[in-house]
């Protein structure tokens, strides 16, 4: 089956559960709210399986049961007239040409790549992601709820942004200011701390 037939079907599959299934036709945003988070986490745990071992089929699975939830959102928010999976769809599609404008350039604009390197385009996408947003706080858009490491690190990467990066700490600083600057060197030599982590947590099981 081709690849948008099945996800038509999937969707289809999950207006019916949530009509004919009382326990997923009880579930409201909040209470699916904690499987979304548990099956991106689980996703996450896939993702450094995958890499140790190169098998990716706990990937495949994990992929699935985090597409389920948005399906799932989506499919409550039209049963109550917010937004359809379709508005969805359409919201990520026009976001995506806005904020990659090296790709898809307006007539007469260079959509050229050849000379843009990742560091390039994501400074395009942070442009084009600050001119939509309009934000006033360096905090604007940044889930305080995240892991503490990638939580420093958008501020930081905001911070910086703003023309005010954070300065080093002082030798007897606490545990604190010791980790925000670790997340600042991790910034500075292209590394992602949570991950990087992450890995070092790995590399010390048994």
């Amino acid at each position: 089956m081709r690849g948008d037939e099945a996800l038509l079907e999937f969707a289809g599959l999950m207006r019916r559960l949530r009509v004919e299934c009382p326990w997923k036709a009880a579930q409201t945003h909040r209470s699916l709210s904690r499987h979304l988070l548990e099956e991106a986490y689980e996703t996450l745990e896939a993702i450094d399986s995958g890499d140790e071992s190169g098998d990716w089929t706990h990937l495949r699975e994990e992929l699935g049961d985090l597409l389920l939830q948005v399906y799932f959102h989506a499919v409550v928010a039209e049963q109550s007239g917010a937004f359809t999976l379709g508005d969805v769809a359409g919201d990520i599609a026009a976001k995506m040409v806005r904020r990659n404008p090296h790709v898809f350039a307006d007539a007469g604009a260079d959509a050229g790549t050849d000379d843009l390197d990742p560091a390039a385009v994501n400074e395009l996408w942070e442009a084009a992601k600050a001119t939509e947003k309009h934000r006033g706080a360096v905090t604007d858009g940044i889930p305080a709820a995240l892991p503490a490491l990638l939580y420093a690190d958008k501020v930081l990467d905001r911070l910086e942004r703003a023309g005010t990066p954070v300065a080093p700490p002082e030798p007897d600083a606490g545990i604190g200011e010791a980790l925000l600057a670790v997340v600042a060197r991790a910034r500075a030599e292209g590394v992602d701390p949570e991950q990087a982590l992450r890995d070092a947590v790995r590399r010390r099981l048994p």
